[in-house]
């Protein structure tokens, strides 16, 4: 299975048990008034709804090139990704602060406090059940990269978005079991409002953190040194290339990367001969790493590529130089 497959997998099974999740939140709020229930029913239907736009994403972002989008589409993930990061800030976040605000303000006793639990348990059981699949999935896709590191060198928002919004939920229902028992011990409602704060704040630091990974590959970002050094040593050993000056490397999607390449070509090749030699040269990159799915060459001198990188423009024209 690819590693966009297993993301979409995660996603999945997370919409599934987040579905779950809402329909007994949901009611356990209605029987017992509780704002921290409440919240975590706003919580776990925002997180639903978001993971369905991810999908979306994934499905667009599938989409073949077209006159109007010649690179394709694969940016939808990304643009949808940095969507569900704002609406879980705007809603899920918003939403559950405000509902803490109003509690504190205007105290309720919590009713049916059992049924509360009852609802906290299944949900942490549902919700602990997708965190297990996200957190499975992400090991195998991180290598030997420590988590945070994994997270930040990603290009597939999805494959960690679910762990994290996961992570909070869990956090969040500690939270809410531990807000309602405080309320109901001390008879003091407003603390159950507290909890609702709480949980506002941490979906407020999560979607914060989401934001920014999910901007960085929004607006563009390249794809692993490795992958440069690869397609630039690939450029190198080609017969007709003199010297691969730099590279380009842009990712559309997960799995679809742009490449330009700057190269100076034996002085003695005709223009057929070039047109072969570059032909060849994307056959062998594609071959190598599936993921190119354009390849587009500069015949440059090495004197010309250094002096273009030293204008403002021209140092992004290099990620790396063999």
């Amino acid at each position: 299975m690819g590693t966009r497959s297993k993301s979409r997998r995660v996603v999945q099974v997370a919409i599934l048990g987040n579905l779950m999740v809402t329909v007994v939140k949901f009611a356990a709020a209605l029987l017992t008034g509780s704002s921290s229930m409440l919240s975590e029913s706003a919580h776990s239907l925002v997180d639903t709804g978001n993971e369905a736009l991810l999908l979306y994403g994934y499905y667009r972002s599938r989409l073949a090139p077209d006159p109007t989008h010649p690179l394709g589409y694969g940016r939808e993930l990304y643009f949808w990704s940095f969507v569900v990061a704002l609406l879980l800030f705007a809603l899920g976040a918003g939403i559950s602060i405000y509902e803490g605000i109003t509690h504190i303000a205007v105290p309720s006793r919590i009713e049916n406090v059992a049924v509360n639990y009852v609802v906290l348990a299944l949900s942490a059981l549902f919700e602990g059940v997708s965190w297990w699949f996200a957190l499975v999935t992400f090991r195998t896709m991180k290598s030997d990269l420590g988590y945070w590191e994994a997270i930040r060198r990603s290009k597939d928002p999805p494959s960690f978005m679910i762990l994290l919004e996961d992570t909070a939920a869990l956090i969040g229902i500690s939270i809410a079991a531990l807000s309602i028992f405080l309320a109901e011990r001390f008879e003091n409602p407003a603390i159950d409002g507290v909890g609702s704060i709480l949980i506002g704040g941490i979906l407020a630091a999560m979607a914060l953190i989401l934001a920014r990974e999910s901007k960085e590959l929004l607006i563009g970002e390249r794809a692993h040194e490795a992958i440069s050094t690869s397609i630039l040593a690939l450029a190198e050993s080609q017969p007709g290339v003199d010297k691969a000056n730099g590279a380009l490397t842009v990712h559309l999607a997960p799995d679809q990367i742009v490449v330009t390449l700057s190269l100076e070509f034996s002085d003695d090749l005709r223009t057929p001969e070039i047109e072969r030699c570059v032909e060849a040269l994307e056959q062998r990159i594609r071959s190598k790493h599936p993921q190119v799915v354009s390849v587009f060459v500069k015949p440059q001198a090495a004197r010309s590529f250094q002096a273009a990188r030293k204008t403002q423009f021209g140092r992004f024209i290099s990620e790396s130089t063999p």
